[in-house]
This record gives structure tokens, C-alpha cells and sequence, in this order.
């Protein structure tokens, strides 16, 4: 009998790679994606009635509250969905593998290349929430944390990803300012979709980091990007993270993922590696074509 898993916010960015590379990396899993408009994950009895009838052999949660300013205005909220959440779908997998995507925004950001063991001191909502719910996942051995990155790659509504923002924001004529003081790794979706899939056919639960290779600025990744999005030409601007003004941004969530590393079958790309190996243009830029990662 096919085994099957759960895949929340199936709708989102990171969730929406899982369910459609599952035919490739998970072939022996049935795999059913929840998405917010036909569930909402706060109506906890609904949420378990559904899971009941479901039954699934694995639960891989990647629905949040996600955008910084979202969490930092409505602290609440972010809490209940991010936190509150969170616990009650781990409660309810306590038996079967479940699977939480946390984020790098734990960490405060004033070092970078971040192990799983280095202390995490999250300087806003987000990162408070996330680090609030990676505790409750891990009080069950039997349960997984996996601290992505900087996502790039394609949503179905457009506006998930730090490329399509970025893009979005240049075809509306306006300046896109990328500071030169603010590093992280970023990664492909279709990428960290892999990775989670290998994961779960590994069996070893626990706190893992997942991000790229390489360490880059965001004014780095925007001239990286200009290839493959011309639209952005001539609407990058440089900028500090020293005048930035709204929710507090880490200055560098670079991760160390030597550990997940180990376990998988393919070398985690940087992010301007990966990018020389697609296209100029077309559809599948960020999707897996050749299986070279």
C-alpha cells in the first residue's frame, strides 16, 4: 500500500515544489497538499477532522505567516499561525514522521555560517515565532526542523518568492534597493524540495540547516540575477543595512549544512552555480530539468 503524506501551504512557494517534484523524488508516497483556501489551519477541529480522515504516513508543514512586516504588525496572529499552529499539527503526527520548515531568521545575524548548534537569539517576530515552534516540534524525537533560506523560484500567484517581489517591483517602475551589508545563502525551491524528500527517505530526525553554498549580498544577488531578469536593468539601487528603516533584518544568515550535506545524494549548489546551469528564459528556469543537483 502507497504511503501517503501531507504537504500544508501547499499553495506557497516551498510547498508547491514539494507536491509537484513528488512524482520524482517521492514516487512511493501519495502525496496530498493542503492549501488555505479550502482549509484553514487555525479551526483546530476542522484541522483534525481532516487529518483523521487522512491518515497520513507523514506530515511536512510549511505553512506560515512568513512576510517580516505581517509579524511584526500583528505579533498575534503571527503566533497563532506560526506557533500555535504548528504545535497542534505535531500533536496531532505525534505517531509519524512530521516535518516543520523553519527559517534561518532564528539567528540574530551578526556572525553568519550558522550551525544547528549555535545558539539562536531571534531579533524579530518572526524569528521569535519560528523559534518558539522548532522547540515544541523537537520535544518528539521522532520529528524534524529544517531551517531554510532566501527562496527563489516560481508561485502560482506570483508573489512568494524574493525574485518575483523584486520583479514585480521594477515592472511597476519603481527603484528595487538591495544593501551591500546584508548577506544570506539563497537557494531554489526546487532545490530545498529535493532535499526535504531525500530527508524523509532517510529516517533521521532532527535539527538540520539548508541553504546554498555561497554567501552573497543582496546587492550581489540582484546583479546576479540581471541575465535571467532583464526587467531589473536599471532599477537596481545600492544600499546599507545601516539606513535601513522598518522590522529588524539580520545582517547575515549564511547557515552551515554540513550536516544535511552528509545525508544527501546530490552537492547543495551556491546560488550563482546553480543560476549558470539554467536558461536565459523560459518556464522551467527554476525547475529541475536534467537532475544535475
Amino acid at each position: 500500500m502507497t504511503s501517503r503524506a501531507i504537504v500544508t501551504g501547499a499553495a506557497g512557494l516551498i510547498g508547491q515544489y514539494l507536491v509537484k517534484t513528488a512524482s520524482r523524488w517521492a514516487p512511493d508516497w501519495d502525496v496530498q497538499g493542503l492549501i488555505h483556501t479550502e482549509l484553514e489551519l487555525t479551526e483546530t477541529s476542522k484541522v483534525e477532522a481532516r487529518i483523521h480522515a487522512l491518515k497520513p504516513d507523514l506530515l511536512i508543514h510549511c505553512a506560515a505567516l512568513s512576510r517580516t512586516k505581517a509579524c511584526e504588525q500583528n505579533p498575534g496572529e503571527a503566533r497563532r499561525i506560526n506557533v500555535e499552529v504548528t504545535e497542534h499539527l505535531a500533536q496531532l503526527s505525534q505517531d509519524v514522521p512530521f516535518i516543520f520548515l523553519s527559517s534561518g531568521e532564528v539567528f540574530d545575524g551578526r556572525t553568519g555560517w550558522y550551525g544547528e548548534t549555535d545558539e539562536p537569539n531571534p531579533i524579530n517576530v518572526y524569528g521569535k515565532t519560528k523559534l518558539e515552534a522548532e522547540q515544541a516540534v523537537l520535544q518528539n524525537p521522532g520529528h524534524t526542523v529544517v531551517r531554510i533560506v532566501l527562496t527563489a523560484g516560481t508561485s502560482e500567484r506570483g508573489d512568494r518568492s524574493f525574485v518575483e517581489e523584486m520583479c514585480r517591483t521594477a515592472k511597476a517602475g519603481k527603484d528595487v534597493t538591495l544593501y551591500t551589508d546584508e548577506f544570506r545563502c539563497p537557494l531554489p525551491a526546487s532545490v530545498i524540495a529535493r532535499a526535504v524528500w531525500e530527508l524523509v527517505n532517510h529516517k533521521q530526525p532532527g535539527l538540520y540547516h539548508l541553504g546554498g553554498s555561497e554567501r552573497l549580498s543582496r546587492w550581489e544577488i540582484g546583479e546576479t540575477l540581471l541575465p535571467w531578469c532583464p526587467e531589473l536593468k536599471g532599477f537596481l539601487k545600492k544600499g546599507s543595512a545601516r539606513n535601513h528603516i522598518g522590522s529588524p533584518r539580520p545582517s547575515d544568515l549564511s547557515l552551515c549544512c554540513d550536516k544535511i550535506q552528509s545525508l544527501l545524494s546530490f552537492r547543495i549548489p551556491g546560488f550563482r552555480e546553480w543560476l549558470a546551469g539554467r536558461p536565459r528564459r523560459g518556464e522551467d528556469l527554476w525547475d529541475y530539468l536534467d537532475g544535475s543537483w
